[in-house]
Order: structure tokens, then sequence, then C-alpha cells
């Protein structure tokens, strides 16, 4: 079963080769990973999806919470979140299929941000889902090159959701 891991790291050299290691040395797999800060420069956001039963998640989140730079660890799979991802898909636009593709851009929401007169460059965002199934959609046109970027993913805000703020500050006071 696929799980996204969200972890808060300090913004510093190595914590991503640190973290990366963790996975290979243990002989867990990747399946996608996004790094970006945090309004705090001092902090980043690591979302992490890979694969494993439970008990194989709960020695990831155990080993990565051991690492120094890590700040938080949450397996968002264990409660609401919102997710997102982002493709840049070039398609091959004969002069017959080039309709088609605009159309099918159309129904997703998704954008033509290149044009040539033999293709396309589409940008499409959203859950897996959507992305797949404009994939699929347009494999028939003829993808030329395709780029994800992995999943993005944050908590949905409720009563009892803990803020990035209180984590940083929790940080600060506890170290």
């Amino acid at each position: 079963m696929q799980r996204i891991i969200s972890v808060l790291v300090e913004n510093k050299f190595g914590v991503l080769s640190r973290i990366s290691g963790l996975f290979s040395g243990r002989g867990f797999n990747i399946e996608s990973l996004s790094v970006g800060p945090t309004l705090d420069p001092l902090v980043s956001v690591m979302t992490i999806v890979t694969t494993g039963d439970a008990q194989i998640i709960e020695q990831i989140t155990k080993q990565l919470n051991k690492l120094i730079d890590v700040i938080k660890v949450v397996d968002l799979t264990e409660e609401e979140y919102v997710e997102r991802e982002t493709a840049l898909i070039q398609v091959n636009t004969r002069p017959e299929d080039r309709a088609e593709a605009l159309r099918i851009a159309d129904i997703f929401r998704a954008k033509v941000i290149d044009s040539s007169p033999s293709s396309y460059t589409i940008e499409i965002t959203g859950d897996v889902n959507k992305v797949e199934a404009i994939i699929n959609m347009l494999l028939p046109l003829g993808i030329k090159n395709i780029i994800r970027t992995g999943r993005i993913a944050l908590p949905r805000v409720t009563s009892k959701t803990v803020s990035l703020r209180d984590s940083i500050e929790w940080r600060t006071v506890s170290k």
C-alpha cells in the first residue's frame, strides 16, 4: 500500500542525502520525493511516497525520527489530507489531432503552455487519478515526453491540526 509521509526538516546540506540513505540502507523504495522550503527559511518539508505495510511504515517513521535534522514526521495516510501532482506532457499533434488534444486539455482544465507545428506541451495539476486519466486520454495521440513532480501533500486543517508554526516553536523550546 502506498503511504505519504511528510517530514519537517532543518534546511541544511546533507539532510536529503541522510534521509535517502536511510531508505536505501534498509531496502525501502521511495516512489516519489518532493522537497521545498516553508515560511521559515531554516525549515523545509519533504513529501515522501513509499510503499509498505503498517510495520514497515512504523519502522521508517521511527528511523526518520532518530535523525538529528528531522523536526517532525507525519504519516499523512493516517489522517485526512489534500494532495496534488503536476505533470508536463509533450503530445504529438498532427493537424487532424490538434483539436482533440485541445479538447482533452480543456476537459481536464489543463493548460497548453507551449506549442509547435508538431506538438503541444500540456501542464496538468491535480490528484494522481486526474494526472493518470489525462495521460491515458493523450496516449492514443502519441506522447513524446512526460515529466511528473511527484506528490505533495498537506494535512487538512481541523481543530486538532498542529500548524507548522507550532511545530517550529515546539522545536525551539525543547532543544
